[in-house]
């Protein structure tokens, strides 16, 4: 549970660019190599560690990864192992794969989407395994959804975040997109906040990524981000606010 809401903090900022065609390429520090390392911490408890890694690839391309797992005691008692990779151009950060590994107690599961901008389409192909090492399927299907050729994947769609200007008081909107379904996505800024963290005292912004409507994110509560108030917009904190408490990611490392 605490590690799928790490996911949600990323995918809260899945949203659809509602840029131009010709797309300019990114050129954000972190674009030439980060590593960014965080305690996944559940009120007072460090549950688990977490880490988002940009690596520049050839061709005008780079590959984020992001890697979860709990500590020592947490997987003793319900393992922990999650991967998620993504390959996209600089241009725009356009994903054009998505794969994503979770292992989390007995829940195995795998799939990856391929977009097809010039038809419109991200094909997406998702298994959950009985038993992924000798690779007794439960179930597994093939799906085929519309896109506009803009969209973003979950993590291509927060990175892209890290570039806007997160001016106090604006609200940006998008289109969101989850599974098969398409929401309406707002950006939040809420404003500028001195704040402490492990590795220091930063300036950050405060930023809401919101979904109108019965979006997916209701029941998960309100999802808050702090990043650096300056060009490299670093992720200090992370957090979701749920019945239970708060669900925070805090980083703990910059490479």
């Amino acid at each position: 549970m605490l590690f799928r809401l790490f996911s949600a903090l990323l995918l809260a900022l899945s949203f659809a660019y509602a840029g131009e065609p010709n797309l300019p390429e990114v050129q954000a520090p972190w674009m030439k190599g980060e590593r960014l390392e965080f305690d996944l911490c559940w009120g007072p408890i460090t549950a688990g560690s977490a880490s988002l890694e940009v690596k520049p690839a050839k061709d005008g391309k780079t590959e984020f990864l992001t890697f979860a797992t709990g500590n020592k005691t947490i997987n003793k008692i319900y393992p922990v192992n999650d991967t998620i990779y993504t390959r996209v151009r600089n241009k725009g950060l356009m994903t054009e794969v998505f794969r994503k590994s979770l292992h989390e107690g007995s829940f195995h599961n795998k799939s990856i989407i391929r977009f097809d901008r010039k038809g419109e389409k991200a094909w997406l192909s998702d298994t959950v395994f009985k038993d992924p090492v000798k690779h007794i399927v439960k179930r597994s299907a093939d799906t085929a959804v519309a896109i506009q050729g803009l969209e973003h994947s979950i993590m291509s769609a927060f990175y892209l975040v890290r570039t806007m200007p997160l001016t106090v008081g604006d609200t940006s909107r998008f289109s969101a997109v989850s599974g098969k379904k398409r929401y309406e996505l707002k950006v939040l800024v809420h404003g500028r906040e001195k704040m402490k963290t492990a590795l220091g005292s930063f300036n950050t912004v405060k930023v809401e990524p919101v979904l109108d409507g019965d979006g997916i994110f209701n029941s998960k509560g309100r999802i808050f981000i702090w990043f650096t108030d300056d060009d490299k917009r670093i992720p200090v904190l992370m957090q979701c606010e749920i019945a239970l408490g708060s669900i925070k990611a805090k980083l703990v490392k910059v490479e």
